[in-house]
C-alpha cells in the first residue's frame, strides 16, 4: 500500500495551494480517506476526510477555506487550499482507513507546506 503526497511547496499569505495523494495497492474506493496536518512543535492534528460517496467531515476551523475531494476511478485524493494563512504553514499527511474501524492504517509520506506572511 502506498499514498504518495504531493503539491505542496511556498506560497504567501493569501495564496492557493493544492494537494494531491495518489494511493496504489488498495481499493481505493473501499477507504475513507483523509488529510492531516503536523505544524512545527505541534502534534499532528485532522484537516478534513470524505467518503467514498462524497461524505465530509472537516475541522471546524478550516470550513470555508479547505475544500476536500476525491477521485475514486484515479485512486486520488485532493485538498485545495484558499485563503492560506501563516499558521497553516505544516506538514500535510494524507491517511486511509477501511469503513470497519475508525484507525487511519495507512499514511503518506507527507508534503511541506509554508505559507509566508
Amino acid at each position: 500500500v502506498q499514498l504518495q503526497a504531493s503539491g505542496g511547496g511556498s506560497v504567501q499569505a493569501g495564496g492557493s495551494l493544492r494537494l494531491s495523494c495518489a494511493a496504489s495497492g488498495i481499493t481505493f474506493s473501499r477507504y475513507v480517506v483523509a488529510w492531516f496536518r503536523q505544524a512545527p512543535g505541534k502534534q499532528r492534528e485532522f484537516v478534513a476526510s470524505i467518503t467514498s460517496g462524497g461524505s465530509t467531515i472537516y475541522v471546524d476551523s478550516l470550513k470555508g477555506r479547505f475544500t476536500i475531494s476525491r477521485d475514486n476511478a484515479k485512486s486520488a485524493l485532493y485538498l485545495q487550499m484558499n485563503r492560506l494563512e501563516s499558521e497553516d504553514t505544516a506538514v500535510y499527511y494524507c491517511a486511509a482507513r477501511q469503513y470497519s474501524t475508525s484507525t487511519w492504517g495507512y499514511w503518506g509520506q507527507g508534503t511541506q507546506v509554508t505559507v509566508s506572511s
